[in-house]
């Protein structure tokens, strides 16, 4: 496992990290909770010293149970890794946007019991829509945060990217923040310009996340696939599966040498990006963890393989 810089927080964090969505969100299939356990605990000895949660991963009835397995899972081992978790959004009220000064303090004060620590390495808004969804009186409350030292560093996890990527540049570019996490993969790079802007020497902490888009990417889905209807992936039709799985199918030459399957090849090709920080993984078991993390040793795609994926993305195909 190789480590990389967290943009100016001074944290180091590993190339793969590991998200925990899947342990409360059953849309790729119910985890139990010892397997998640054992997840965690994998993902530490294989090098992941990353961990990313939130409230909002649970259900109507209780937030946060990712969070409470998660802390379970690190007992023992929090002066080891680093935990990011985020506030605004919770399932016990819809899912509704929350981003206020005492939101912020209620959801932080929360998440501590919940991970069983006392304090939180980074904080994200929890995709906010909208400018307007934010109070001002809540950047008050996030410094008085920092300086109690619940809370190390701000971030904003950006939804609904065109219309509050502007947003997350004001902010990083005001210091308000000093990481952002976005969504980066083979089929997704609308956030490509914004990781180069801020990202890198803008001193911006880069956290990519869906690198393996929502499945599509783990070369086990095919034309004739057919997603149970709890899976995020049953909302596309027939023709939208089968316009997926051929596009995936473009990018198996990615798959070479000490690139050894399609999750570390999309994995692998998130992590060329200069200014990204880490990639996150969801992967639920011992098997799918090693596979991720064998991304960060493999050597970088070449400046040709590079050129051929932006290429084939852009329909360029004469370039590819």
């Amino acid at each position: 496992m190789r480590y990389r810089k967290l943009g100016r927080t001074g944290m180091k964090v590993s190339e793969v990290s590991l998200g925990t969505w899947s342990f409360a969100s059953g849309a790729y299939g119910d985890v139990a909770e010892k397997d998640a356990l054992d997840a965690i605990s994998g993902a530490i000895e294989l090098g992941i010293n990353f961990f990313d949660t939130a409230p909002l991963y649970g259900n109507a009835e209780q937030d946060g149970i990712s969070e409470i397995i998660l802390g379970k899972g690190l007992q023992g081992r929090r002066d080891d890794v680093l935990i990011s978790t985020k506030f605004g959004r919770n399932p016990t009220e819809g899912c509704l946007p929350n981003f206020h000064a005492q939101r912020a303090r209620e959801s932080v004060e929360a998440s501590l019991r919940r991970l069983r620590t006392d304090r939180l390495d980074v904080l994200f808004f929890h995709s906010p829509f909208s400018a307007d969804e934010i109070h001002d009186d809540v950047w008050e409350a996030l410094a008085a945060l920092k300086k109690d030292g619940k809370v190390r560093a701000v971030g904003h996890s950006i939804s609904m990217f065109q219309n509050t990527q502007g947003m997350a540049r004001d902010w990083a570019s005001d210091r308000k923040i000093d990481v952002i996490q976005v969504v980066l993969s083979l089929l997704n790079r609308e956030s490509a310009p914004l990781i180069a802007d801020i990202g890198g020497e803008g001193g911006v902490g880069v956290v990519a996340r869906e690198a393996l888009a929502n499945g599509f990417l783990s070369g086990t889905v095919t034309r004739d696939t057919v997603f149970p209807p709890n899976n995020l992936n049953s909302r596309y039709r027939r023709d939208e599966v089968a316009e997926r799985v051929d596009y995936v199918d473009q990018y198996r030459y990615l798959v070479r040498g000490d690139v050894r399957s399609m999750p570390q090849a999309a994995l692998r090709w998130v992590l060329d990006h200069p200014h990204v920080s880490t990639v996150l993984t969801g992967a639920r078991n011992q098997a799918e963890l090693a596979d991720c993390v064998a991304a960060s040793d493999a050597a970088g795609f070449t400046a040709a393989e590079l050129r051929k994926a932006e290429a084939l993305h852009s329909g360029d195909y004469s370039a590819a």
